[in-house]
């Protein structure tokens, strides 16, 4: 026997956004997805006026117009979305109006479905990127086994050498080859990031986050602010703490940098649903965000930012992202950037079905 999904429950698991308006444009139903897509409960949209919940003068809401003119359905291809907190959506969008809701005076009621193409580019970019990371650890492991074999052996043969010899002057040379092998040892060791797995636990991310705020606070000058937006309605993350302080506070020095002391860092968390992470798909993803108001990201180092010794900053390291975004791997996340002049974001995704369904 057949058994039929009822409607309700269909429209909760699709992973198109769908909303619903009446003839006022004012929201009257909304599916998890579409909750989602707006980063806002539905019990927060019910009842507006789509134009309230929308930057102005948006192409949807022209698509919107057509629709309640013709009375036809209308599809829109590569539609881009403006939301609030300067983010922008590439949508696929259809809008059809509801039966005999238009009978009589005044415009249908409509139904909106949204599909997210930009997710498909980012798909693309995102597993050539974990290729190309899988690719650079195999090498960095294989580079670090050839540099630490001689470095060990040099090392070695200074401190012998520094015995035999009675000059203090001529130990002071001895002395600078020891320190300097130990020097690229060290470098060599953080190339590599933490040696241990992760010790997770459950976690609250924003104990994380808050953590790494007011350790920057303590090391900045007065002239920058540190803002919060977090969703209060996260479960736990299962991670270890003391790596994802590790990877968080390097993404925010990063952002620290960039804005020489002056400026604006945003930290904001969110869910992301039904978001596929290295070929998996998972139903619920935690997103933190890092954001500046910064120079941004110069555009030929944005596709190399987290590979080791990358840096576009004449006195930076190049490993401090290239170490974060091995830590969020780890994890079985994933870390990304978006940059243009006066906004940089970092992206941080890790998946909450641990211990959450």
């Amino acid at each position: 026997m057949t058994t039929v999904e009822p409607p309700q429950r269909i429209l909760d698991n699709l992973t198109t956004a769908v909303l619903a308006v009446d003839r006022g444009l004012r929201l009257t139903a909304i599916n998890p997805a579409g909750e989602a897509l707006l980063e806002a409960s539905a019990k927060k949209v019910l009842g507006h006026r789509l134009s309230e919940l929308l930057a102005p003068q948006q192409p949807l809401l022209a698509a919107l117009d057509e629709v309640r003119a013709s009375r036809q359905p209308l599809t829109a291809r590569g539609v881009i979305l403006e939301l609030p907190g300067n983010r922008s959506l590439t949508l696929d969008c259809t809008v059809t109006p509801l039966p005999d809701s238009g009978k009589g005076e005044g415009p249908p009621a409509l139904l909106i479905e949204l599909n997210q193409v930009d997710r498909i580019l980012r798909l693309t970019r995102e597993e050539s990127l974990l290729d190309r990371q899988a690719a650079n650890r195999v090498v960095m492991r294989g580079l670090a086994h050839e540099i630490k074999n001689p470095l060990g052996g040099l090392r070695g043969a200074a401190q012998l050498l520094e015995r035999e010899l009675a000059s203090a002057e001529l130990k002071e040379y001895t002395r600078v080859i020891i320190h300097e092998a130990d020097r690229l040892r060290n470098l060599v060791d953080r190339m590599m990031g933490p040696h241990q797995p992760p010790r997770k636990r459950h976690i609250n991310v924003h104990e994380v986050l808050e953590h790494v705020r007011l350790l920057v606070l303590a090391e900045v000058p007065a002239g920058l602010t540190i803002e919060r937006d977090y969703d209060p309605s996260l479960p736990e993350v299962h991670a270890d703490s003391e790596q994802l302080i590790q990877a968080v506070l390097n993404v925010v020095r990063n952002s620290v940098e960039a804005l020489e002391g002056k400026g604006t860092i945003r930290l904001r968390t969110r869910v992301e649903r039904g978001f596929t992470i290295g070929g998996h798909r998972h139903r619920l993803v935690l997103r933190a965000e890092i954001e500046d108001d910064g120079p941004g990201v110069p555009p030929d180092l944005l596709e190399h930012i987290f590979y080791p010794m990358v840096t576009g900053r004449a006195h930076g390291s190049g490993l401090g992202l290239s170490i974060a975004q091995d830590i969020v791997t780890k994890h079985g996340g994933l870390i990304e950037c978006a940059s243009r002049p006066g906004r940089t974001v970092f992206m941080l995704y890790l998946p909450l079905e641990n211990g959450h369904g």
